[in-house]
């Protein structure tokens, strides 16, 4: 690995969506974010998971129709504002591309392995939006998880979905946070 790549691997920080500036993500560097985002093990060549991708207008009609919507279904006595608030989370970033886990029927290759190739595509391409210098977060919140909103996103009652990743850009660096210290996470096996 050349220093340059674990350097950046050593400080690189995603900018919470919430301070993200919605500046628009351009094509290319979408479909490089993308390409490098497929670029994971995936044992067989399966391709268990896809990618539906937010952008532009998109992130609004899709905030009234489900996140809003759905959000008010299951808080009856939220507030206006509150309701307001879930219709524009996709609004916070230029694009939100959501991985879905869509596991393949195979003989040999365990689901499980197939839902973690699914979390190595969000994490490339969270790194490669990252590495293009643009703000990028991962996020799994409520509506990651709500059956309704999968329903919508998915055609198959195996798939999941493995995470929405904003990507806009950053008005200030990411502050550090704390870090596990190795000694505290790591162990070396030995037997004799």
């Amino acid at each position: 690995m050349s220093k340059s790549v674990s350097n950046f691997l050593l400080k690189r920080r995603s900018v919470t969506a919430k301070t993200m500036l919605a500046s628009d993500v351009t094509n290319e560097d979408l479909d490089i974010i993308i390409s490098s985002g497929l670029r994971v093990p995936d044992h067989g060549a399966l391709s268990p998971w896809k990618i539906i991708v937010f952008k532009g207008k998109s992130r609004e009609t899709f905030g009234k129709l489900f996140l809003g919507k759905r959000f008010k279904e299951l808080n009856p006595s939220a507030s206006k504002d509150d309701v307001i608030y879930e219709e524009k989370r996709f609004l916070r970033a230029g694009v939100v591309v959501c991985v879905v886990s869509s596991p393949v029927p195979h003989n040999k290759i365990p689901i499980w392995e197939m839902q973690l190739s699914s979390a190595a595509v969000c994490q490339n391409i969270l790194l490669c939006a990252q590495s293009l210098g643009y703000a990028a977060q991962w996020i799994t919140e409520w509506y990651s998880y709500d059956e309704v909103i999968t329903q919508e996103l998915t055609n198959n009652n195996d798939d999941r979905i493995s995470g929405f990743i904003y990507i806009g850009k950053k008005e200030n660096e990411p502050k550090e946070r704390i870090r596990p210290e190795l000694s505290k996470v790591v162990s070396y096996w030995e037997k004799f």
